[in-house]
């Protein structure tokens, strides 16, 4: 864990609820794909987690949804604002289990994290596939940016207003040798019951401290309960024990 302060670079509006801000500081403590950041902000007292979307050179690239009064203080930051932050926190995904023709599979704000991971996939020689989640046409953002990565991109929505009607695993490639997967609990539930691989899943929690300390956002596996800050958010398929 590394606390520092980055200044805001961008914060600009991709849907309606959905913001992509750029912060610029030390990157040296991030590790792996999937890690991510909890941000301070002025007036409130409790952190907000945000997972970590892109990394270049000295710029961090998150993406929010505004969901209450800490994300819409959030949307109104403009450049050059200074925010307190924890970096590199959590364990990240482990790029190296991919085999050769991975599929990344992300609904809503689940997704961002596979970006940075399908950018690494494609530095060490594989060709992942990716399928984006949402609920309608209106919500779908970083299509375009998946794209332009060069791979496969298919986009899934509930209601059928664009790309396959259905959900994630309703768009699942016929082959694939491994899965990476982010998203609210059902969508990663589902993946877990029709994934044919060994596969990560990063869970999203709400979270206290962010590092650990709290013991709030614990998960049920084989070997007891981990920390979804501090042993996650990333969790392999063979250790996860879904609570009823």
């Amino acid at each position: 864990m590394n606390q520092q302060i980055l200044t805001v670079t961008s914060n600009r509006a991709l849907t309606a609820q959905v913001y992509e801000m750029k912060l610029a500081g030390d990157m040296g403590v991030f590790t792996r794909p999937g890690q991510f950041i909890n941000i301070r902000l002025d007036g409130f007292y409790l952190r907000r987690p945000i997972s970590v979307c892109d990394i270049e050179g000295n710029e961090l690239t998150i993406l929010y949804k505004v969901v209450g009064h800490g994300t819409e203080a959030m949307s109104r930051l403009t450049e050059g604002a200074k925010l307190d932050v924890l970096c590199g926190l959590g364990n990240g995904y482990d790029p190296s289990k991919s085999g050769e023709n991975p599929v990344l599979l992300g609904g809503g704000v689940g997704i961002p994290p596979l970006y940075l991971l399908a950018k690494q996939l494609i530095a060490k020689g594989a060709a992942p596939s990716v399928v984006l989640g949402f609920n309608r046409a209106d919500e779908i953002f970083y299509e375009e940016e998946f794209k332009a990565l060069g791979i496969p991109v298919t986009v899934t929505t509930a209601d059928g207003s664009y790309g396959v009607k259905g959900f994630v695993t309703d768009a699942l490639p016929e082959r694939y040798s491994y899965f990476y997967t982010c998203g609210p609990e059902p969508m990663l539930k589902a993946v877990y019951r029709k994934a044919v691989t060994s596969g990560q899943f990063s869970f999203e929690a709400r979270m206290g401290c962010g590092f650990g300390a709290c013991m709030g956002c614990s998960c049920k596996t084989i070997t007891g309960y981990k920390r979804i800050c501090r042993e996650g958010p990333v969790l392999e398929k063979e250790e996860i024990l879904w609570e009823s």
